[in-house]
Order: C-alpha cells, then structure tokens, then sequence
C-alpha cells in the first residue's frame, strides 16, 4: 500500500469527502462540510515521493512543466480525484473520494423531477453550483439514469474521468482530455462525427467549448454540462456574458432555443438525518423562460421561478420545505472514525528518496523499514510519518 493509499483509507474510515495534503501542515479532511486535522506535520519529501508513486513518464514530466495535475485514479479501492500543485512550501495535493460506483437519484436525495430530465431527447440540461457541490456526481446520475431507459449511444467528455460508467441498454464511451482527446473542442467537433444521442461536456470553461456545445444541443441531441453559479439565472448569464458583446443576443436566442433546464444546487447539512444533502434550484425551459432568456432578461426570471410551480419550477424555499418534509433519506455507509478494514495501518512507510530527473522508469518498491512502536500514549488516529533516508536536495532544487 503507498502513502496516498493509507492516507486516502484513513480519511474514507472518517467519512470524509476531501483530503488535503499540504508540506509544514497536519493531513487535512473535509467531513460533512468542515475541515478537521489529523495528526502531526507531513514533510515536503513524504508528499514528493507519495505523489511520484503514482504519477508516471510523461505525467511526471507535464507536472514538473505545468505545476499542476489534475486525473483520477483508484487508491485503497477508492475511486479519486486528484489535483497536484506547487505551492511555496513544496507539493500540495487535493484529493476528492468519490462513491463507490455511480449512485442513483434516490441514494443522492435528490428529488424526481431532476430524475425525469433523462427522459428529455435534445437540447441542453444544465447543472450549476460552487465547488464541491455534487455538479459531476448529479450529471453521473443523469448518465446513469439515461441507460436505464432505451438504448442510446452516450459520449462523454470529462478532465478527469470521476465516475466510471458501465453499460446496460446503452453504448457510453467516456473520454478524458488530455489523455484520450487534446481538448473540450476537439473532443465535440469529433463526437459530432460519432453518430451520439447524448454527449456530456464535463465543463463550459470558454466560450470556444460553449459555442460548440449550444451548436450540438441545438442539432438533436441531448447535451449534458456545468457551470460554475450560485444560481439558474447566473448560470444562463455566465454563458451568455463569456461571448463578445455584438454577439450576445444571438447566443441569447440560440440558448432560448434549445434550453431544457437549469439545476443550481448546493450540499446542505441536514441536522435531523446527520447527512448533507443537496439543495437545489430547479428552472424549466417553459414559454416565459425562454422569452425572457432570448431579450436576456434573467434578472426576471426570479419572479418565474416563485410563480411557475404548475411548470415545474423550484424555488430554494419550496425544495427545502420538501426536504423538511421528506422521510426515507438513503445514507451512504460510513465506517467509524477509527475503523481500519482488514487491519491495513494508516501509518505511511518510510520513503525512499529518487532523481527528480532520472527516475521515470518503476522503481523497487520500498522495503519496509524495522517495526515501529509508537509510544503507549499516542493516540490512534495520529499518523506518525517516519523522516526519509538520505537527501532530496536535488528535488526541491528542481522544483524551486
């Protein structure tokens, strides 16, 4: 087992969904919404070589060129996300846990009219929210929820791939950028040759990418992406504003056109169920909606919102009244804060130092160093991290 590895189990036995690793700092978790530091301060070389330990050739030599690096893997039977980063104390990673395999719309808690969105044959479907509030893992659901209904032939486009999908009645081929497709742009203008009924776009980050996804929800087919907003309104402006202000009323109108839905969601801590659930906004493209996004007037659609229950519209006020209301939450299982399965130690094994420059060919896993007993007063969940053999000045030299 590599350190990222027991790192990654610990903070799966604590029920966390994030895992910061930081040089001078405690391993950090993220447990139902607020940061919590286990154990004593991790060196710049434990991180170096828990990080080379899994990241390879090239991916090594983008990382060191970039100073950053953003892919999934599998870690502890985990599934993970991760983002490396250079920071001014060293390496700094962020790791987040997903589910263990792609969940549906009852074990998320979320209502079924987003659960009836897959239904939809074209157009656009939006899910918007800040950081860490279940955008990717909605859209899994959505994807998951699609191949339970006729068969259709699925194209994703994702940096990373998070949720690894297997199919049922449909063909779903999912392609990562940057491993798989140089780019967001790339990867549409090829699926528009690949005869695909639903294509999701993993993110709109430049106009570019938003220009060819309004293109394909526009053409017949189902397209699937999220935005960065606090809200629905905020969503339909950001793609709208990311475009050259003499073209905006024609991307106006396309998006009017084509617009399924927006989903603005954020996790809220339910005090009652002890779990944090989503918390959505939920904008339908009914008649009014679509006038009002087509003469850009979505400080207005507000007042759409509050009135247009019969539509299918959501307020935050109304979904959290049918949460206060809701019984039959699914928890997902979560070991106790100190279980450690199958006796695997959250203690990180001695390193074992390497040329920054040389060393893209596997190495011999380390050896085991000598038992350690920790002394009798220290407590369980503190990660004792044994000092590297040897020097790593070459490495920080190169990474200075």
């Amino acid at each position: 087992m590599t350190n990222l590895e027991s790192f990654v189990e610990l903070a799966r036995n604590c029920g966390a969904s994030d895992l910061h690793l930081e040089p001078e700092r405690p391993l950090t978790l993220r447990i139902d919404g607020r940061l919590s530091m286990r154990g004593g301060a991790l060196t710049s070389e434990a991180l170096i070589d828990a990080l080379r330990a899994i990241v390879h050739g090239s991916e090594w030599k983008h990382f060191l060129d970039r100073r950053s690096l953003d892919f999934a893997t599998t870690l502890a039977g985990v599934r993970c996300r991760i983002n490396a980063f250079h920071t001014m104390h060293g390496i700094g990673i962020a790791i987040r846990l997903l589910r263990r395999g792609v969940p549906s719309f009852d074990e998320l808690n979320l209502h079924p009219s987003i659960a009836a969105l897959a239904r939809e044959r074209h157009g656009l479907i939006v899910v918007s929210g800040p950081t860490g509030s279940g955008k990717s893992t909605t859209l899994a659901a959505l994807v998951r929820e699609i191949d339970k209904g006729e068969p259709r032939h699925v194209i994703t486009l994702e940096h990373p791939v998070e949720y690894v999908h297997g199919s049922s009645r449909s063909l779903i081929r999912q392609r990562d950028v940057g491993r798989d497709t140089p780019s967001f742009q790339q990867g549409l203008m090829d699926a528009m040759r690949e005869d695909p009924d639903v294509i999701l776009v993993g993110e709109l980050r430049d106009p570019e990418t938003m220009r060819l996804t309004l293109d394909a929800a526009e053409t017949g087919h189902l397209v699937l992406t999220t935005v960065h907003s606090q809200s629905t309104a905020e969503a339909l402006s950001r793609i709208a504003s990311a475009f050259p202000h003499d073209i905006q009323s024609l991307v106006c109108t396309q998006l009017a056109d084509c617009l399924v839905a927006v989903v603005a969601q954020t996790l809220r801590y339910h005090e009652e169920e002890g779990i944090r659930v989503p918390e959505c906004e939920i904008l339908r493209a009914s008649t009014p909606v679509r006038s009002m996004v087509r003469k850009a007037d979505f400080f207005r659609l507000e007042t759409v919102l509050q009135t247009g229950a019969v539509d299918g519209q959501w307020t935050r006020e109304r979904y959290r009244r049918w949460l206060d209301e809701r019984t039959g939450f699914h928890h997902a299982p979560k070991l106790a804060p100190n279980a450690a399965p199958n006796g695997a130690a959250t203690r990180s094994r001695n390193l074992v130092p390497y040329d920054i420059e040389h060393d893209s060919e596997p190495r011999e896993p380390p050896r085991d160093p000598a038992p350690h007993h920790a002394e009798p007063d220290t407590p369980d969940d503190v990660i004792v991290i044994d000092p590297p053999a040897g020097t790593l000045s070459d490495i920080l030299e190169e990474l200075e």
